[in-house]
């Protein structure tokens, strides 16, 4: 029912989009025409938010902000607020956009952020082009990897940043190179991301393809995605969420989490992630929560799953804290439960295939596993399992998923 749901959303909202493509007159806003360059060497800012501004404003059914195919367009940090008069606002991306490679230019702004759309509705971000986040600078002085560093950056810019948006689509669109997370989808409801690619390099870091937070009805599929972190990641006040069809790696695979550091309650529910890859990832399908967090992750599906050089096919760890290997028991924890993972292949580069490390005080239950087949890569080996603290089902199960009934 839950995956019914999403798919409900989506298609309509599919059928909205190509319909806003299609059926309705519209007005064009060309960034040339606001006096953009497009010779990636000068700022263009100003001209997409001018042209932003009219397709906002228009008096029409479809408004479309356009960025040429020829055009390589120099972009500093913008927000493209809403809400807007038109009932569809096409933003098509045919040309090169590119951020300042330097974070010298982000000081006395906001760093977390380059591209964000705020409280639009019916938003359809699409095209053949390229968005080139210039990370290499902003890794360079991560304080994740040089701590001791003087000046290092803790915070670098998400390129796509969608916040508070409603029945929204991005497609078509290849990113490269995000500071950090690739795309955020905030707050939002009813979210299509069809068809994107998404890479970074696999020594990049806190670079997330896409990361979804406090938001509903997200769907996600068709896509190609590695990176130096999570290909995707479900934060906190989720729920249905389907993600079907993802080439993922390199990367940390697909995880719901960490959820619960800072004690918050959790609320995560209705997920589907079915019909993937992984391939040479550290994860593949992962729950993370800290052991000082309290709520529920539940009604989750792992499904069709296919692993290729996989650290940790499946895992739970439910006792993730700061200091690694030496979490010490809590009598807190977040519940996980009603868990399937069914159709899941492949082969493992760890002894330990399948990880499900629960709390004592708050076991996982309802966990319930079905034709799974996990190999070691190397012939002559054996892969096993692990579980603690754990109830659940298992049939037709390689390894021995050690689950108590």
């Amino acid at each position: 029912m839950a995956v019914n749901n999403v798919l409900q959303v989506t298609v309509d909202h599919i059928f909205s989009s190509v319909t806003s493509l299609i059926a309705f007159p519209f007005d064009e806003f060309n960034v040339f025409d606001y006096g953009a360059t497009g010779s990636g060497r000068t700022d263009d800012s100003q001209a997409f938010v001018n042209a932003w501004r009219d397709a906002c404003k228009a008096e029409t059914q479809t408004a479309r902000v356009i960025a040429p195919r020829l055009g390589s367009f120099l972009l500093r940090p913008i927000m493209f607020l809403g809400p807007c008069n038109p009932r569809f606002i096409n933003f098509r991306i045919s040309g090169t956009i590119i951020a300042s490679g330097s974070p010298e230019t982000w000081k006395g702004l906001d760093s977390s952020q380059w591209i964000a759309f705020k409280d639009v509705t019916g938003l359809n971000v699409y095209g053949s082009g390229i968005i080139d986040g210039q990370g290499i600078r902003w890794w360079d002085q991560s304080c994740r990897y040089h701590p001791n560093q003087k000046g290092c950056t803790k915070l670098a810019p998400t390129v796509f940043k969608f916040l508070s948006c409603k029945d929204c689509t991005l497609s078509n669109i290849y990113i490269v190179n995000s500071p950090q997370t690739h795309v955020l989808i905030s707050d939002s409801k009813g979210f299509n991301v069809d068809n994107v690619m998404i890479q970074a390099p696999q020594d990049s870091p806190n670079t997330d393809g896409i990361h979804i937070h406090s938001s509903h009805f997200v769907q996600i599929t068709n896509s190609i995605i590695g990176t130096g972190d999570d290909c995707i990641s479900i934060g906190d006040y989720t729920s249905n969420i389907d993600i079907a069809n993802i080439e993922c790696g390199p990367g940390h695979g697909i995880s719901i989490g960490s959820l619960g550091k800072s004690g918050g309650v959790v609320n995560v529910e209705k997920i589907n992630i079915r019909d993937s890859s992984f391939k040479g990832t550290t994860n593949g399908a992962r729950i993370k929560t800290w052991q000082v967090g309290q709520g529920n992750i539940r009604h989750i599906t792992f499904e069709n799953l296919v692993f290729d050089t996989v650290d940790n096919p499946i895992i739970i760890d439910q006792n993730y804290c700061d200091v690694r290997g030496k979490c010490k028991e809590q009598r807190t924890g977040v519940k996980i439960s009603d868990v399937v993972y069914r159709n899941l292949y492949g082969t493992s580069s760890s002894k330990i295939a399948i990880t499900l490390n629960c709390s004592k005080s708050v076991p996982c239950s309802g966990i319930t596993m079905e034709n799974i087949n996990l190999e070691p890569i190397q012939p002559g080996k054996e892969v096993t399992a692990s579980c603690i603290n754990v109830q659940g089902t298992e049939d037709g199960v390689n390894p021995g998923s050690c689950l108590k009934n």
